[in-house]
Formats: structure tokens, C-alpha cells, sequence
């Protein structure tokens, strides 16, 4: 199956449509791109922009979805802006201003605890030094199911501390 995203004017994904991949290819059997943006454009009766997109991730950066842009220049797909404060790294990923954690669980064999961390914007635009929040979450099955601690943690940019 082919994917195709539809670029609106200010380069922004609005759809994404499958098409199939006999559909997209030539008289000698080659999948060609242009094919299938004709196909979908006499499906739809429009001349839009459309953009393959590779549910793989094999070209264009990553595979496309609403909300995400269309880098002309680049030929690639950009995810959208999880945050304010983050921003595009060299590779075109976004990345939060202060470095992601390092510790991820007790490296215990077998893993009792792990954290289960997500970044706060708000608490970083109040003190730029803050960001990173987590809750610890016992991995051990004592009764099938997993259980958090219900207080929060912050990354100090070393280890965990309680908020």
C-alpha cells in the first residue's frame, strides 16, 4: 500500500490516503509518485498538492499525519511542535531544552520500579531549570497489575527528586 499526504498552501498535512500499489505504477510495473497523485486528483476532482509518504519511515523523514509540514526545501515530512519551548534539532527532530533523563527504571534484574516521566511546559516556563516530571511506577506483579506512586518527581538534570 502507498501513502499519500495532501499539503495544504502553507505546506501543513490536512489528509493522508492510501492508494494501491498496482495503482501508482507504470506500463513496465515501477510505482511512480506522480502517478498517484493524478490518480487521487481525478479521484477527488482537484489539483492538490500531494506528497508520498512512507509508512515506513524509508523516505521524506517519517511517515506523515495532519498536522505535520511539508519541508519543501528538505523533502520531508516535520512532525508538529510538541511544546513551545522545543526545538528542531540538525536531523529535524524536536527536542526539549533540557536534556531528557537518564534514569529510566531501578536496572534491577528483574525491574522493580521504573519512571514514568513526561515533560511539563508549564513548570518550565515558570523556572527554566524545571521540566521534567515523573511518577514512580512499581513494575512488580503482585496482583497483575502495575501500581504508581502518586507523587511527583523532578528532574534535576542528575537524578529524581520529590516535588
Amino acid at each position: 500500500m502507498a501513502y499519500f499526504a495532501k499539503i495544504d498552501e502553507n505546506g501543513i498535512v490536512t489528509e493522508v490516503h492510501p492508494v494501491t500499489n498496482q495503482t501508482i505504477q507504470d506500463e513496465n510495473g515501477v510505482e511512480q509518485e506522480s502517478i498517484g497523485v493524478d490518480f487521487l486528483n481525478n479521484l477527488f476532482k482537484t489539483s492538490d498538492v500531494w506528497k508520498q509518504t512512507s509508512y515506513n519511515n524509508n523516505f521524506r523523514k517519517q511517515y506523515a499525519g495532519p498536522g505535520y509540514t511539508y519541508d519543501e526545501v528538505k523533502d520531508k515530512f516535520i512532525s508538529p511542535q510538541p511544546h513551545a519551548s522545543w526545538a528542531l534539532d540538525g536531523n529535524d527532530d524536536w527536542q526539549a531544552p533540557l536534556t531528557r533523563p537518564t534514569i529510566y527504571n531501578d536496572e534491577a534484574d528483574p525491574v522493580v520500579w521504573e519512571w514514568a516521566f513526561y515533560w511539563d511546559e508549564e513548570a518550565y516556563q515558570a523556572d527554566n531549570t524545571k521540566g521534567w516530571k515523573a511518577t514512580k511506577r512499581n513494575v512488580t506483579e503482585y496482583d497483575g497489575a502495575a501500581h504508581s506512586d502518586t507523587a511527583t518527581y523532578d528532574w534535576n538534570g542528575t537524578s529524581w527528586e520529590a516535588s
